[in-house]
């Protein structure tokens, strides 16, 4: 019961983290209407409990002439985008008012207040009568659909008379046995309306992507397009449900039209999104959509935008993180092509969004390929992307910094990157490590200790060659890695940073001895490696 207790309030928080985020677009809009107009149009999503058990949960009736309901899409191609917004959105806002019953039935459950128990379970089933109802009224209700209200329907009306029992009774052992046999029908309840509220939504999605598949018309696509991109930053389980329906068959079908061009930004952003869940990109790699973001890509009449999110599209399906490389056998077919209109893109990129994409994508390439890094050597990727850093409004964030670094690293594994280095002094190698957050933002510090780590990863590699280890000296390296080493608020107390400036350093005092001084040689270099990491570690419990 614990395991199903924590199951339900994750469901929980995700019903209440989207209907927070479907309506954030739409509150600007809100916060113009009379409070008392709010009042009211909040109050139809609200039953009262004893009106609904006279009316035995019906809902009220529409007007014969009404030509939609509450929770009624249009039909027809010409829907207007606020329609199908508000009827996901009154959907979900249904869902969450079950759910937050349910929520605080468990609760009171668990306290043997019988009383509240009980109410509560009548308005659940109420709540729940009333959304099942409404719904049937509003749709052809999906036959597999059907099945699941039906179950529901049956154990909430089990689920009110049994907590009824419970109020004519003190005995504590017959109160014990009914406790555990309404947290088992409260987990049926649980589970049967999670499997209606996903079927819905698949509906709903199935709408959607039928307005993208069957439109001519701009405006339609794009508002359709704009509801699936607002259901994908829910996360995986609305992604999942997205890309099971067909909507990156249709999405790419987009991306193939010519008269469709003002819509390939905003369709491969979404398809970006969709792709965080391997259904996505199973239905990627089964269209050839690699082949058609190459197209893209290397196309010189398309915009900026579109080129750069077709980069994005490229950086989710190549992500490390992804358990499933199947689909990379299509990517090396047009490997080439991809890489080289990615570089060029860094290289012209008008602003930091377009770079970090870019170099995103590169980056995850790099990991997954070698020849990706010998391609890039060819392309002349170490300048234009040493080059880059010096601009301000291409590398604007440790983020982007965090890609150029990561790419170096992986480039650094072969022999010839040393003297490409060289020939651009490596200075802004050597500047990477004392990068440092502009602000207290968690996710930029942890950006920042990327950086220094893999800068001092890439010069330990590129310290091989002697010419580069001696620049690296010239240049101050070993300075700036032994404070590392020493302060741990100079790493953010990082313990990775300080693994990779200790073997650094290693590297530079194998080939120059002379470069480091006796008591941080005695201290940092002839010890352990190990030993070394615990005596810096120490030092930084000395400060704390």
């Amino acid at each position: 019961m614990r395991i199903w207790h924590k199951n339900f309030y994750i469901r929980l928080h995700f019903l209440i983290y989207y209907s927070v985020c479907f309506t954030h677009s739409t509150r600007a809009q809100s916060l113009q209407v009379d409070s008392v107009q709010r009042w009211m149009e909040d109050l139809r999503h609200m039953t009262e409990v004893e009106c609904m058990c006279v009316l035995q949960a019906k809902p009220i009736g529409v007007e014969e002439d009404s030509q939609q309901g509450e929770l009624i899409v249009g039909s027809g191609v010409g829907a207007g985008d606020h329609v199908a917004r508000n009827n996901l959105q009154t959907l979900l806002r249904r869902a969450l008012v079950v759910s937050t019953e349910l929520g605080k039935m468990f609760q009171r459950l668990e306290k043997g207040r019988w009383q509240r128990v009980h109410s509560t379970a009548v308005r659940a089933n109420c709540h729940v009568r009333s959304l099942v109802h409404e719904y049937s009224a509003a749709r052809n209700t999906p036959p597999e659909m059907q099945k699941y209200e039906k179950s529901l329907l049956e154990k909430c009306m089990e689920l009110t008379n049994i907590t009824e029992r419970c109020l004519h009774t003190d005995d504590e052992f017959f109160l014990k046995s009914m406790r555990e046999a309404i947290h088992e029908i409260l987990t049926d309840v649980s589970d049967s309306f999670s499997n209606m509220i996903d079927m819905a939504l698949a509906n709903e999605i199935r709408l959607l992507i039928k307005q993208i598949e069957s439109s001519d018309s701009l405006h339609t696509i794009g508002s359709a397009i704009s509801n699936l991109l607002s259901l994908t930053q829910d996360g995986p389980q609305l992604c999942s449900i997205i890309a099971k329906e067909g909507a990156v068959v249709a999405l790419f079908k987009i991306c193939r039209q010519d008269r469709f061009k003002d819509l390939y930004a905003h369709a491969l952003r979404t398809v970006a999104s969709i792709c965080c869940v391997e259904e996505g990109i199973n239905q990627l790699d089964k269209v050839d959509g690699i082949l058609c973001l190459a197209d893209i890509l290397t196309d010189d009449s398309s915009v900026e935008a579109a080129r750069a999110e077709a980069a994005a599209v490229v950086a989710q399906i190549t992500s490390p993180h992804h358990t499933s490389t199947q689909h990379l056998a299509s990517f090396l077919e047009s490997m080439h092509d991809i890489v080289t209109a990615l570089i060029k893109l860094c290289e012209t990129a008008s602003c930091g969004e377009v770079f970090l994409l870019a170099s995103a994508a590169l980056a995850n390439i790099t990991f997954f390929d070698s020849m990706a890094c010998e391609i890039l050597l060819q392309l002349n990727a170490i300048h234009i992307l040493l080059q880059a850093c010096k601009d301000r409004q291409r590398v604007d964030t440790p983020y982007s910094k965090d890609q150029v670094v990561t790419i170096l690293a992986n480039l650094s594994v072969l022999e010839q990157c040393a003297s490409e280095v060289l020939q651009e002094q490596g200075s802004l190698l050597l500047l990477l490590l004392g990068e440092k957050p502009s602000s207290s933002s968690p996710s930029e510090g942890a950006a920042c200790e990327r950086v220094q780590q893999k800068a001092a990863v890439t010069l330990a590699r590129l310290s091989r060659d002697p010419d580069v280890a001696q620049t690296a000296i010239q240049l101050k390296a070993v300075p700036r890695l032994i404070e590392l080493c020493r302060s741990p608020t100079e790493r953010n107390n990082s313990d990775s940073v300080l693994v990779a400036c200790l073997a650094a350093l290693r590297r530079l005092a194998a080939g120059c001895p002379d470069s480091i001084e006796a008591a941080d040689h005695q201290q940092l270099i002839k010890p352990r490696l190990v030993d070394s990491f615990l005596l810096c570690s120490n030092m930084e419990e000395s400060f704390v």
